[in-house]
This record gives structure tokens, C-alpha cells and sequence, in this order.
């Protein structure tokens, strides 16, 4: 075994150990639904912020039914979450792939 081939290996190790779970993306998805925890979890932690706002903004304003709309806009937001998060832990692992191979 060469030097880069157990560079590579120790690479996909720690890929591996710091991948994202996918069941807990879509538990927190399932069970804290509009509050963006799973894309805090899955490493976006702007989006997620951003949805936890516009779902508080929109409960705040519902008694005088502006605030359906930041609601309807979050809730299909977190619909198309649910396509999206195998993707998102895709790009995470490639991103920490990317950072650990500059940093070697």
C-alpha cells in the first residue's frame, strides 16, 4: 500500500465518521416540521434560521391571516426539504472531503 493510497483511505474514514445521518435529517424533518432543525442539522444553518423566522413571523401574524402566507411559503419549503436532504448530506460529505484533502 503506497502513501496515497492510505491517505485516501484515512480520507474516506473520517468522511465516513463525520457523514450526517440521514434517518436523524428526516426525523428532525418529520418531527419538527416549518422550524428548519434539519437544515441546522444538515449544515445550513442560514436557510434554517430563515425558516424558523418566517414560521414564527407567520404564527405571530395567522389571527389576522397575513400570516398564512409566510406559513404556505415555509410549508412547501419543507415539502421540497424532503427531496432535497439525501442531497444535501451528498454535498456535506463532498465539502468535508474537499477540506480534508487541502488540509493533508
Amino acid at each position: 500500500m503506497t502513501r496515497d493510497d492510505s491517505r485516501a483511505l484515512y480520507i474516506e474514514q473520517r468522511v465516513a465518521n463525520e457523514k450526517k445521518s440521514a434517518l436523524v435529517g428526516y426525523l428532525l424533518w418529520f418531527l419538527l416540521p416549518m422550524l428548519g432543525v434539519h437544515r441546522m442539522y444538515l449544515g445550513r444553518v442560514g436557510s434554517g434560521l430563515i425558516m424558523l423566522m418566517l414560521t414564527g413571523i407567520g404564527t405571530l401574524f395567522a389571527p389576522i391571516l397575513i400570516g398564512y402566507i409566510p406559513l404556505a411559503l415555509v410549508g412547501l419549503w419543507w415539502l421540497i426539504d424532503a427531496l432535497l436532504i439525501p442531497g444535501m448530506i451528498s454535498q456535506d460529505m463532498a465539502e468535508t472531503r474537499w477540506r480534508l484533502m487541502r488540509e493533508a
